[in-house]
């Protein structure tokens, strides 16, 4: 079987595995977490009780591959920090496009409204 290429590029496959690793609620609380401060991954586990250390390290994986953490072996110890510009990136090309119409309407809605 031959897998087949849907993206345009190197940019749409990275969009694509960031979409994917946002689509996941512990994976959103890990980087809810990790907002504020570096953690290591034994902090991210105390702070997700619900979750076993093996499939914290399994959304690691995934948020590292989608480039919205950076993580760093110092000892035993492994940081997490994390990076936003993936995020910035979908908000640019995605969010802001799409808000830009609606942005628009509430301005004029606004004005129209405080001229009555």
């Amino acid at each position: 079987m031959t897998k087949r290429k849907t993206g345009s590029g190197k940019a749409e496959d990275q969009d694509d595995l960031v979409f994917k690793a946002l689509a996941g609620a512990d994976r959103r609380r890990i980087l809810d977490l990790l907002r504020d401060a570096p953690m290591t991954t034994g902090e991210i586990g105390k702070n997700l009780p619900q979750l076993d250390r093996t499939t914290v390290m399994q959304h690691l994986g995934v948020l590292e591959k989608a480039r919205l953490i950076i993580s760093k072996k110092e000892g035993r110890c492994r940081w997490n920090y994390l990076d936003v510009s993936p995020i910035q990136r979908i908000h640019e090309r995605w969010i802001r496009t799409y808000a830009a119409p609606s942005s628009g309407f509430l301005a004029r809605l606004q004005t129209d409204l405080e001229s009555l």
